[in-house]
């Protein structure tokens, strides 16, 4: 999976992207759990964004489902790279990202990929907001936070620039900002990391999506602001009758505020069912292995048993299973690529083990 790093000028209010300039890396870490239905899903002509991975066999999406979002940087950007004789990039080589014919997404009955110029920008920060992992990074260092937010907010809605600039007011006061007046004067520097995560949260509700992407809120934060800001996130959801994806490394989050849950490695859904069943039965030997190395407070002290190897590099995924190289129940099988499979009702696993009676691994 990968992650942008720098953000070169980009029109706030979630995604109305106009300029956006990927650093991307191939992750040394474990892939995250992420919370909630994920797919794949692209930025359209106007951003760089392109899709590594596509839908495919899904009859149907749920209406507050986002199908996943893995970007990648456009071949114009990359040719661009090569021009200026930068020869120090292992991306410049890639094949550009790509949507693959028969592939499907699917917002209430929209059909996003059919979508173009102003029609996707609509989607963009309207319908579907997103909470980026940095907001030192995200916010533009040179703009107060007002602006920031009232930038979203005139971008979709027609209105008097006073008005925008109390509903910014009401946002701050939504999302626990303390004297907002003076907040909404202040540049991102001034204020600490969780109060622009509060901001980042802000800016993404400008618009009043249905959806709210939130890519790893707490990461960097103190543990008790990183409680604050999913508590805001609960409230803000129950208020605003929205949807959550939340991207997470954190399995004690996704236990404690996701509904359901679907478990990444190398691009794809490799398990995914609802929280209490998932955390109750994990069947896919990768998902086995994250809670194997998830280290316990309680009952006898165990040795911790680390996944073996590493992941494989985005342009060398493994032929068949993507886990095989590293999965201790490999067997002949495995060699093929397995589609999700039932394990058992509303719970599914992409593994061939879910078709073996006697593996215990799903039982």
């Amino acid at each position: 999976m990968f992650r942008n790093q720098h953000l070169s000028e980009a029109r706030s209010g979630g995604l109305n992207v106009v300029d956006l300039r990927f650093t991307t890396r191939c992750l040394q870490d474990e892939q995250p759990v992420i919370a909630n239905q994920l797919g794949a899903a692209r930025q359209g002509s106007n951003g760089i964004g392109q899709v590594l991975e596509h839908v495919k066999g899904r009859d149907e999406i749920e209406r507050t489902s986002i199908e996943g979002l893995v970007l990648q940087r456009t071949e114009e950007h990359a040719d661009t790279r090569r021009a200026r004789g930068v020869v120090d990039d292992p991306w410049a080589q890639l094949d550009p990202g790509r949507i693959e014919s028969g592939s499907a997404i699917r917002l209430s009955d929209t059909d996003v990929l059919a979508l173009k110029g102003e029609a996707l920008r609509r989607i963009r920060g309207r319908r579907i907001g997103m909470i980026f992992q940095d907001p030192m990074t995200s916010l533009n260092p040179v703009f107060t936070v007002g602006a920031q937010i009232v930038e979203g907010i005139l971008a979709h809605f027609k209105m008097p620039s006073a008005e925008a600039r109390q509903r910014a007011l009401q946002l701050l006061q939504e999302v626990g900002i303390p004297d907002p007046v003076e907040r909404l004067k202040a540049y991102p520097h001034q204020l600490s990391g969780g109060m622009r995560q509060r901001v980042m949260i802000a800016i993404a509700l400008a618009a009043e999506p249905e959806i709210l992407v939130a890519d790893e809120p707490t990461t960097a934060l103190a543990v008790t602001v990183q409680a604050q800001i999913l508590e805001v996130l609960d409230s803000l959801r129950a208020r605003r009758g929205m949807a959550v994806l939340l991207i997470t490394h954190d399995l004690g989050i996704v236990a404690g505020r996701a509904d359901r849950v679907a478990v990444m490695y190398a691009g794809q859904i490799v398990e995914e069912a609802s929280t209490p069943r998932l955390f109750a039965n994990p069947s896919h030997p990768y998902t086995q292995g994250l809670f194997a190395s998830v280290p316990r407070i309680t009952g006898p002290l165990k040795r911790l048993n680390p996944i073996r190897g590493s992941v494989p590099a985005a342009s060398a995924w493994p032929t068949g299973c993507r886990f095989r190289p590293r999965c201790p129940q490999a067997f002949d099988r495995s060699e093929i690529e397995p589609p999700l499979i039932p394990v058992e009702p509303e719970h599914r696993m992409r593994c061939w083990l879910a078709e073996e009676p006697n593996n215990s691994s799903h039982r």
